[in-house]
């Protein structure tokens, strides 16, 4: 048994400098209105193939327009084709009435969605 340091000369690195990145998820392009028929369309681009977040974002989405827009208006809310593994079942919850009212039931889920929107408003 030796006393002392157990790695007495460690490799100190350079701390490197983060720069933010801007991760494109929604771009102005993607979102087609057309207030003549009442209908939106809002195509995503997850970060990821398997981003765990993606159904998050397109409710966070939903309820956003929800707020912004008459309830007249219909929203359909797509991820991006060829953008998500799971693209199919993403869009379909995002876009069934009774699978994002259940998912908004959701209390972990709605306070989610909700620090997501509203977190930089006080």
């Amino acid at each position: 048994m030796t006393l002392g340091l157990i790695n007495a000369n460690p490799v100190v690195h350079a701390k490197k400098e983060r720069v933010a990145q801007q991760l494109s998820v929604l771009s102005e392009e993607s979102i087609t209105v057309d207030e003549k028929l009442g209908r939106i369309l809002i195509t995503f681009t997850p970060t990821i193939q398997h981003c765990s977040m993606a159904t998050v974002i397109g409710l966070c989405l939903r309820v956003k327009l929800k707020e912004c827009f008459p309830p007249h208006f219909k929203v359909d809310i797509k991820v991006a084709p060829g953008s998500h593994a799971d693209e199919e079942s993403v869009n379909k919850l995002l876009n069934d009435k009774e699978r994002v009212a259940a998912a908004l039931e959701n209390p972990n889920l709605r306070q989610l969605v909700d620090e997501c929107l509203y977190s930089n408003e006080l």
